[in-house]
């Protein structure tokens, strides 16, 4: 909303006539959120009410729509007799709140393998927007909604696909992330958008607070003793009753004073330097000074080149003249002057005023700088270039070091392994997490003359040096769409190993596809199928959903609907069908599931598609295994040389250097309502996890109960800020204890308790 009044403001003074602008962000929320809602039991303003009569009159895929949904006006967005039109109008502006999918909160619904029609309020509301209100552009405000997301094909759409039917030929201006190439291309290719790019939150280092600071100033001091001091013996009792106190005292070496110290002072280390988002963007508004710094000493850092001293880099944030023929310095100069001048609102207006949006690439701030200045139209990738030399060589290395990990942690070589692949990690490495899957295989790229990929070759094991492991891929509808020869090229990995001369003993591929083929009576390529993903036109496990809506009794529900969702398989031609037995039963032999992890600014407790995904698969692997939990890993690969982490110590890390973390949750809080919200998606999305894997530590719900709800001052000023996301964050903590996720004690669960009662009184007392 801080982002809205911006534009509603920037409109103003440059003549479009958008009324009497609210004071603020918070009133305008206030206007288009509450407004009326409570008169007409709605969940915001309601704008405009479409008699039923008219809707059955005027919508021409009535019949469409009925056949899913019902008799209209349907059970979303409306009274009973009309449907809502939820928004407010300031002058010629329409400030308007799309419909949802539909589906969200109903179990049978999430279960549906392919896109079906939108509801009946969905429906309405873009042909309200388009014949009614009359609209000459809509201006979608935020990544992402659902239009470019509705049923029909994948590129070339026609007038027999939804997207096409309801946003027809009315001009459709995107306000986008930066950082979100794949996502974006499918508003350009499923919905004809215009994107107009915003710039990601600042990044900054999570630094220590409270008990971890006192912990590192006591590892401190233990270092500055000698190995034969006796004060070290004392030291090292307060140093266990710290770690205790922190919950990081479990995986301590046993009777290994030097080691335990150790392995904490390098636990330190990592909380302290990881990087984290601080708070989040506005529209127009440029990064401040000490914001700059911090992004041009984390982009000089990532850049080969040596980086120019900090006496360099202030004067370059403070616009002062240096002297320098050095290339990265300059460089930085040049980012520096584009982050003090945000032009988005320049593109915001220039897409309205129905001029030329400049192109530019698209990427994560400190890897691509280029996508500087952001208000500009972001474009897509070349798809015969994925995955490019380096990808392919980094990706070999990265996935070295995911079967490093698992051996390390006590497992044996996996004969099979579960990865999940989005698209946009793929776009913005070029193909990194692609690699890994081939690498994996024993492939890697078949190129032809002009250097372009064109399919897969196996690596001769000699050259290898292991045994082709056996990788069934789920991959993103977004994947799916933007690069289907990629898809058919892990195919065709999976394909050639699977009909190799090889021994079973080096060929696990071989060794499962020969024996599905022989149970099951079907020919070596169909029994070599490892590339799945959804049905054409649908997105998405739903097991967010299904989670999210607290709408599941048991875990099998979770399984059936990612294997449903997620049961067709691509074959090296490109071609998809139903193969949901054939996915079961690889997945029953899952040894280990892993994702790569490529966004400063998202963790995997940050959005619910982590658990959506790898969750959901890691679900489907456990239950096809009588209910054995597997490993799961994330490969971190936003900062270095990147890491390996179980997904335990992934949720742990998160949850330290964001959630509980003062730097990150006062950075959104500054945001009011809308950091309220992103901190109540962190509790979600963790007992997302919770649901899906058992993987989340039973200190972390106390924690966060502590932080957020105990403590009666930030309770209130959660509450203050946005009493409904504070409910829900009660709500799921409650909830974690209800499905035994973790066991507080009397005296907290009462509290969590009376804080839901305390905030369900006081979200009934505003309605009436």
């Amino acid at each position: 909303f801080e982002s809205l009044h911006a534009t509603l403001t920037r409109m103003q003074a440059e003549g479009y006539d958008v009324g009497i602008i609210p004071g603020d962000a918070e009133a305008l929320r206030d206007a288009v959120l509450t407004g009326n809602a409570e008169m007409h039991g709605a969940l915001a303003n309601v704008h405009a009410l479409i008699p039923t009569d008219d809707h059955v009159r005027r919508e021409p895929h009535l019949a469409e729509i009925e056949a899913q949904w019902g008799a209209a006006p349907g059970r979303e967005f409306t009274n009973g007799s009309s449907i809502f039109v939820l928004g407010k109008q300031f002058g010629n502006v329409l400030i308007a709140v799309q419909p949802g999918f539909g589906y969200e909160g109903d179990p049978m619904r999430l279960l549906f393998e392919k896109g079906f029609a939108p509801t009946h309020a969905f429906s309405a509301f873009y042909r309200y927007l388009r014949e009614d209100f009359a609209a000459d552009a809509v201006l979608h405000f935020g990544t992402h909604g659902a239009l470019e997301f509705m049923p029909g094909k994948q590129v070339g759409l026609s007038d027999a696909c939804w997207p096409e039917r309801l946003i027809g030929d009315l001009p459709n201006m995107y306000l986008y992330a930066a950082n979100n190439p794949s996502e974006g291309t499918i508003a350009k290719r499923r919905s004809t958008a215009t994107l107009v790019s915003y710039l990601t939150p600042p990044v900054t280092q999570a630094g220590l607070y409270k008990g971890l600071s006192e912990l590192k100033d006591t590892l401190d001091q233990w270092r500055s003793l000698s190995p034969n001091d006796p004060e070290r013996a004392g030291l090292y009792e307060l140093i266990t009753a710290q770690a205790e106190q922190l919950d990081l005292a479990e995986s301590l070496p046993v009777d290994d004073a030097e080691h335990a110290v150790q392995h904490l002072i390098t636990a330190m280390h990592e909380l302290e330097s990881t990087l984290i988002p601080h708070g989040l963007h506005v529209a127009g508004q440029p990064m401040n000074e000490a914001e700059r710094l911090e992004m041009l000493t984390l982009i000089a850092e990532a850049d080969d080149a040596d980086a120019p001293d900090p006496a360099t880099l202030d004067k370059i944030v403070h616009n002062m003249p240096i002297e320098t023929d050095d290339a990265l310095a300059l460089r930085l100069i040049t980012i520096n002057a584009q982050l003090q001048n945000n032009e988005e609102l320049d593109g915001i207006i220039t897409a309205l005023d129905g001029r030329f949006v400049q192109p530019s690439p698209s990427g994560d701030l400190m890897r691509t700088p280029e996508m500087l200045p952001t208000g500009r139209n972001i474009h897509g990738f070349d798809p015969f270039s994925i995955p490019n030399a380096f990808a392919s060589k980094d990706g070999a290395r990265q996935a070295e070091k995911v079967l490093a990990k698992h051996i390390q942690t006590g497992g044996s070589v996996p004969e099979t392994i579960a990865m999940v692949l989005w698209g946009t990690d793929n776009l913005k490495s070029a193909g990194g997490p692609i690699a890994q899957a081939l690498s994996l295989m024993g492939a890697r790229p078949r190129l032809d003359s002009y250097n372009r990929v064109c399919g897969a070759e196996l690596i001769p094991l000699e050259e290898l040096g292991r045994a082709r492991i056996d990788v069934v891929m789920t991959l993103s509808g977004i994947f799916r769409d933007l690069l289907p020869m990629q898809a058919s090229m892990l195919a065709e990995a999976s394909y050639l190993a699977a009909i190799a001369d090889e021994p079973d003993t080096q060929n696990f591929i071989r060794k499962h596809a020969r024996a599905y083929a022989d149970a099951h009576g079907v020919d070596i390529e169909e029994a070599a199928y490892r590339v799945f993903s959804n049905g054409e036109g649908a997105y998405g496990a739903n097991v967010n959903y299904l989670i999210g809506s607290s709408a599941w009794t048991d875990d099998q529900e979770i399984g059936d609907t990612y294997t449903n969702r997620k049961g067709f398989a691509i074959n090296r031609k490109g071609k998809t069908t139903k193969q949901e037995s054939l996915l079961k039963d690889v997945l029953g032999h899952v040894d280990m599931a892993y994702q790569s992890l490529d966004s400063v600014e998202l963790g995997v407790t940050t959005i619910d598609h982590y658990f959506d995904t790898l969750g959901g698969i890691s679900k489907s692997a456990s239950l096809a295994q009588n209910g054995d939990d597997i490993p799961i890993y994330i490969s971190d690969q936003t900062q270095g040389e990147g890491k390996v982490r179980s997904l335990e110590e992934q949720v742990s890390l998160e949850t330290r250097t964001r959630s509980l973390n003062p730097k990150w949750f006062e950075g959104m809080l500054e945001h009011g309502y809308e950091g309220v919200r992103q901190i109540e998606a962190q509790v979600s999305n963790t007992m997302g996890w919770s649901a899906t894997t058992g993987q989340v530590q039973p200190w972390v719900y106390q924690e966060l109960s502590e932080t957020f709800v105990l403590d009666d001052a930030m309770r209130k000023r959660l509450a203050d800020l946005n009493p409904a996301s504070s409910a829900r964050m009660v709500g799921r903590l409650i909830e974690a204890s209800e499905r035994d996720y973790w066991q507080p004690d009397a005296e907290t669960l009462d509290a969590l308790h009376s804080a839901n009662e305390e905030l369900e009184d006081r979200i009934e007392g505003v309605e009436a």
